[in-house]
C-alpha cells in the first residue's frame, strides 16, 4: 500500500515553511534537552528529521492499516455490552499498531513520555489518519485534550494523567448534555464535593460524547449550586477506573461509525478538579474548543484529500463514448476546483497551525520564566491571528470538504452511491465535519469579529505586502481588487450600525475575507513552489465570482430584507 506521508508532497511542504524555525527553537527551547532526553534534537535539522520519520512511519501504519480497515469498520461499528462500549476489530487493531509506534502524546513534554512536538506535525500526522480512516481520527485525535491538562493541571495531574495518555491511553471531552449542545451555558449535571471522601462526586447525563468510554475524560459540570450560567461551571477529571458512570447508548449515526458516539450516565462518578473552580467554560472550555476546531480542520482536509484522490483514479479509469471522463471538460473542471479548494483548505489550516504554534509555545515558556517584551508582543500577536483563523478555517474549510465529497461522488456516477467504492463512505464522514465543534453558523459568530475589528482586513494588507516574484504580480493586482470589493461590503455592513444586519451578513463576509487570504496564501506558495501557480490561477477564478456574488447581495441589501427572511 502506499505510505500516506510520503505520497503527499504538499504535507512535506508546509513542514518546511520558513516560519518553522521559530516555531522549533521556541518549543525546544533553544534545544536544551539535548543531553537529558537522548531522542532529544540537537539543532533545527535533527529535529525536522525527527518530523519526518515520525510522519512517515504514521503515514505508512495509514496506509498498511487503517486505510484498509476503514471499510470493514464501517460496516461493524463499535457494539455496547454491559454498559461499556467495545470497538470494531479494525479499529483495535488501528490502536494497537499506534500504540506500539509510540504515537500517543505526540505534542506532550518529554518528561511525561511525549515527543515534545510542536502543533504543526500533530495536525499533520491528524491530515494523514483522517485521510485514511475518518472515524478513527476522533480516537486517536482526542490525545490533544491532553493540553488541557497540560495546560491548565495541576503537576500532580500532569504526572498521573499524561504519562498515561503517552503510553496509549484513549481521552474524551464530556461536554454537551441532552438540553445543552452548542449552547454549554446551560450544562446541568452536576459536581458535589463529598467531604467524607475527599473527592468530588459527579451526577448527571452527557451526550454526544466522542469515544465517551475513552480511558480519561474531560467533563465540564456545574459545581456552584443555584447558578444558571456559564460562571457555574468547573471543568473535572474522570478516571475510568474510578467507575460511577455507565454508556447508556452508542449513537447510529450517518458517518464516521467506528468512533462511538456515547450517551454517558454519571452516578456519583468521582473526579478531580482541573484548574480553578468556576472558569470551566469560560476559560478551559474555550482552550480545549479551539484545539478541537484546530483538529476538525485537520479532518476536513483529510477527508478532502481522500476524496479527490478517489475521484481523479475513477475519472482516469472510467472509460465512457470511448474515452477516460477525465478528458471531458465538465469532469477535469471539477478535479481542477476540487483540488485548488483542498490545496487552499491545506494551506489555511497550516497557516493557522503555525499561529497557534506561537502563542501556545510561548504561554507555555511564560509558566517557566518571565518573557521579554518582544517575546509578550510576539504571543499577543500570534494569539490574536489564531483566535480569528481558527474559526474561519474550521468553517470555510469543512465547508470545502462538504463540496470536494459532494463533486467525487458525482464524478463515480451511479457507481457511487453504491457501497463498492470508498466514496460512499467518504462522503457520509464528511458530512458531520461542518457540524461538529461548533457548526459552521456558529464558526461564523466567532469569526465575524475578525470582519468587525478589522483583524482580517489588517492581515490580508500584511499579506499584500509581501515581496512576489513579477511574474505572479497579475495574481496580487486580482487579490487587491478582491479586497477593494470586501472592504466596500464591509464598511457598508458595518456602518449600518446594527447589530441583526451584521448577522445578517457575516457569513457572506467571512467568505470573501476567508477567500482573499486563501488567495492570498496560495500566491505565497507559489514563490517558494512554482507548481502551485496553476491552483492559485484556479483557485482564484472560483473565489472571485463568490466574492462577486457576496458583494452584490450586499450591496443591494437593506434592512428590510431581514424580514422577508422571517418564518413563523
Amino acid at each position: 500500500m502506499a505510505n500516506f506521508y510520503t505520497d503527499n508532497p504538499d504535507i512535506r511542504f508546509h513542514l518546511d515553511h520558513p516560519l518553522m524555525q521559530r516555531i522549533v527553537a521556541l518549543k525546544e527551547n533553544n534545544y536544551k534537552q539535548k543531553s537529558e532526553f537522548d531522542y532529544a534534537p540537537k539543532d533545527f535539522e535533527d529535529a525536522i528529521d525527527s518530523y519526518h520519520k515520525i510522519l512517515e512511519i504514521i503515514g505508512e501504519i495509514c496506509g498498511d492499516i487503517i486505510g484498509p480497515n476503514a471499510e470493514s469498520v464501517d460496516h461493524d461499528g463499535p457494539v455496547l455490552k454491559n454498559g461499556r462500549v467495545e470497538y470494531a476489530r479494525g479499529t483495535s487493531e488501528n490502536i494497537e499498531a499506534i500504540n506500539k509506534a509510540g504515537l500517543m502524546g505526540i505534542s506532550l513534554p518529554r518528561k511525561y513520555g511525549g515527543l515534545n512536538f510542536s502543533i504543526i506535525p500533530y495536525i499533520m500526522a491528524a491530515d494523514i489518519v483522517s485521510r485514511a480512516d475518518a472515524g478513527f481520527v476522533n480516537i486517536w485525535g482526542l490525545q490533544d485534550c491532553a493540553e488541557t491538562i497540560n495546560e491548565f493541571g495541576s503537576a500532580e495531574q500532569k504526572q498521573a494523567y499524561l504519562t498515561r495518555v503517552c503510553k496509549g491511553e484513549t481521552m474524551a471531552m464530556a461536554l454537551t448534555e441532552p438540553d445543552a449542545g452548542s449552547d454549554l451555558q446551560a450544562v446541568m449535571l452536576k459536581a458535589r464535593y463529598d467531604e467524607g471522601r475527599k473527592t468530588w462526586l459527579l451526577n448527571g447525563v452527557k451526550r454526544f460524547i466522542t469515544n465517551g468510554d475513552g480511558d480519561i475524560s474531560l467533563v465540564l459540570a456545574r459545581s456552584e449550586e443555584r447558578t444558571q450560567d456559564g460562571r457555574g461551571l468547573s471543568m473535572f477529571i474522570y478516571d475510568k477506573k474510578s467507575g460511577g458512570v455507565t454508556v447508556r447508548r452508542i449513537e447510529n449515526k450517518l458517518g464516521i461509525k467506528g468512533s462511538p458516539t456515547c450517551e454517558l450516565v454519571f452516578k456519583d462518578a468521582p473526579a478531580e478538579l482541573c484548574g480553578q473552580r468556576k472558569f470551566g467554560l469560560i476559560k478551559y472550555v474555550m482552550s480545549l474548543m479551539n484545539g478541537a476546531r484546530l483538529g476538525i480542520t485537520a479532518q476536513s482536509v483529510g477527508v478532502g484529500e481522500a476524496a479527490y484522490r478517489e475521484a481523479l483514479a475513477y475519472a482516469k479509469k472510467r472509460i465512457q463514448f470511448g474515452k477516460a471522463i477525465i478528458q471531458f471538460p465538465a469532469v477535469y473542471e471539477m478535479l481542477a476546483v476540487m483540488k485548488a479548494k483542498l490545496t487552499a483548505s491545506r494551506s489555511l489550516l497550516y497557516e493557522t497551525g503555525r499561529f497557534v504554534d506561537i502563542y501556545k509555545t510561548l504561554t507555555h515558556i511564560s509558566q517557566e520564566r518571565e518573557l521579554t517584551k518582544d517575546e509578550k508582543d510576539e504571543m499577543r500577536k500570534f494569539q490574536k491571528l489564531a483566535d480569528i483563523f481558527t474559526p474561519l478555517a474550521k468553517g470555510l474549510t469543512s465547508e470545502f470538504c462538504n463540496e470536494i465529497a459532494y463533486d467525487s461522488l458525482q464524478i463515480h456516477g451511479g457507481s457511487g452511491f453504491m457501497k463498492d467504492y470508498p466514496i460512499e463512505r467518504i462522503y457520509r464522514d464528511a458530512r458531520i465535519t461542518s457540524i461538529y465543534e461548533g457548526t459552521t453558523q456558529l464558526q461564523v459568530v466567532a469569526a465575524i469579529r475578525g470582519v468587525t475589528t478589522g483583524a482580517y482586513l489588517a492581515q490580508i494588507q500584511a499579506y499584500e505586502k509581501e515581496p512576489i516574484k513579477p511574474e505572479t504580480e497579475s495574481y496580487r493586482k486580482v487579490l487587491i481588487e478582491m479586497t477593494e470589493e470586501y472592504e466596500e461590503a464591509e464598511n457598508k455592513v458595518v456602518l449600518m450600525d446594527n447589530h441583526e444586519f451584521i448577522d445578517f451578513h457575516a457569513r457572506r463576509l467571512v467568505e470573501m475575507a476567508g477567500n482573499i487570504i486563501m488567495g492570498y496564501l496560495l500566491l505565497l506558495d507559489t514563490q517558494r513552489d512554482h507548481n502551485y501557480w496553476k491552483t492559485l490561477e484556479v483557485f482564484l477564478r472560483m473565489a472571485r465570482s463568490r466574492n462577486k456574488a457576496n458583494a452584490i447581495r450586499i450591496q443591494f441589501s437593506n434592512l428590510n430584507d431581514m424580514g422577508k427572511f422571517r418564518f413563523e
